[in-house]
């Protein structure tokens, strides 16, 4: 059990999470012809749009209803109103997702009472779905404004319906990359069910060259999806902070779930393919015997490289929450833990501490670890601390291809073991040439070096 500290200090100093509305923002870019609007200030919107662009190396859609002083003053209805117009009129999206900033939050707009009104002056929005959920900065991370998102997406989309056989809803978590979400999708259709995934970043965020120019999202979980998520069999949701979305589906459709907090080690992958199984009932296919068999011999290969090893770690808590462990399990030790909030989770790592904080906090209590395992914020830390650095979580900017990255699944977390071994074994120290020579005049026993 580990000890959860919230550190208190006057600021951030090299800041590890990121906000609300910009977990929200991402989480409606999984959503297929989708404007994501931030109700705020440009440089709120910019900034966020800045991030996404240098991590994904996309073009990003992303909008804002530009508020400025005079209007934060007496109220954005106006700016909302006018914002969903011209998006509405320019790029004709089917959904327009608006996430709130700690600006309007502020103030204390009433957003949900704008669209209301709005819909009544503009008959033309009817076939429009809005979406808006409350995302101030200054409350929670990155994960929290995800979760937020997908629960109200869920809440006013998800329609109730007789249930269709073999369809099932996967709920993706903040933590899984595109490419970790094309893997589940394969795993799922291996059995024969229909997933729905919500949000689907593999559709819209995977890096492809599409045939047409759109000004909105292209690709995701489309509109008639998100209505049907209601006559699914069962919900996987993936993340324990998407139990909260999950449990929203069931009480409004009556959809069972099942929480799995982390596909990133054995355990987690050895659950998903007996609910699959169950679910479907089929037995898993034999590639997944045979992925499974792999990562088996991957650990036992691996462990003598990273057993003992120190690691140290900043991340938001469900990632934390599954290479933590992962590493624990390989007998590594999680000497610095540090994440971005408060997550149910925490208090169960293998480790004895949990900080909330940020890099500084993290770099404080990384003297004399082996590794560091964070986003890209973290690389002038491991330069200062001369430790190798594995780049894992958003934003990832300085390498390519990090929404093609999977570590879920028996492969993923396979692939994922043997690069941090390799890691280690990089950095292992080899004697010099000049090393072997001096032992070879020392040595007496034999008259010549040939002999050793």
């Amino acid at each position: 059990m580990a000890t959860v500290t919230h550190v208190k200090k006057s600021c951030a100093v090299n800041p590890l999470k990121m906000s609300a509305p910009i977990g929200a923002a991402l989480a409606f870019m999984g959503l297929n012809n989708c404007m994501p609007t931030l109700h705020g200030s440009q440089g709120c919107t910019a900034f966020g749009l800045v991030l996404f662009v240098r991590h994904f190396k996309e073009a990003v859609p992303m909008q804002t209803t530009a508020m400025n002083e005079a209007t934060t003053i007496m109220g954005g209805m106006d700016n909302v109103e006018q914002a969903i117009l011209n998006i509405h009129k320019r790029a004709n999206p089917a959904i327009i997702g608006i996430a709130s900033t700690g600006l309007t939050e502020t103030k204390g707009d009433d957003v949900d009472g704008y669209l209301a009104t709005i819909r009544k002056k503009h008959p033309e929005l009817d076939e429009l779905a809005l979406v808006y959920v409350s995302t101030p900065d200054y409350v929670g991370a990155f994960q929290d404004g995800w979760a937020k998102a997908v629960a109200k997406i869920v809440k006013e989309l998800a329609e109730p319906g007789q249930k269709i056989a073999g369809q099932v809803n996967v709920l993706a978590g903040s933590h899984l990359t595109p490419g970790d979400i094309e893997e589940i999708r394969e795993i799922v259709e291996a059995f024969g069910l229909k997933p729905i995934i919500l949000p689907d970043l593999s559709g819209s965020m995977d890096g492809h060259v599409p045939d047409n120019f759109s000004p909105t999202t292209l690709g995701g979980t489309t509109l008639t999806e998100l209505r049907m998520t209601g006559s699914s069999e069962f919900t996987l949701a993936i993340g324990e902070h998407m139990r909260e979305a999950a449990q929203t589906l069931q009480d409004k459709c009556g959809v069972p779930f099942e929480v799995l907090e982390t596909l990133t080690g054995l355990d987690g992958n050895d659950r998903l393919m007996s609910l699959l199984a169950g679910k479907s009932g089929r037995p898993a296919p034999n590639k997944y015997r045979r992925q499974r068999s792999q990562l088996v011999d991957a650990m036992l290969d691996a462990h003598f490289y990273i057993g003992g090893k120190k690691i140290a770690i900043g991340a938001e808590p469900d990632l934390l929450w599954g290479i933590g462990n992962l590493f624990a399990g390989m007998g590594a030790e999680l000497t610095a833990v540090v994440t971005t909030t408060q997550s149910p989770l925490l208090e169960k790592l293998p480790a004895r501490e949990v900080l909330i904080g940020d890099l500084e906090d993290l770099e404080d209590r990384s003297q004399g670890c082996d590794l560091l395992v964070t986003h890209s914020h973290g690389r002038q830390m491991a330069e200062r601390l001369d430790l190798p650095f594995l780049r894992m979580g958003i934003p990832m900017f300085d390498r390519l291809g990090a929404a093609h990255q999977v570590t879920v699944g028996y492969r993923g977390t396979r692939d994922l073991i043997f690069e941090v071994a390799n890691m280690f074994m990089a950095v292992a120290h080899e004697p010099a040439p000049d090393d072997w020579r001096q032992g070879e005049e020392q040595c007496g026993s034999c008259s010549s070096a040939a002999a050793h």
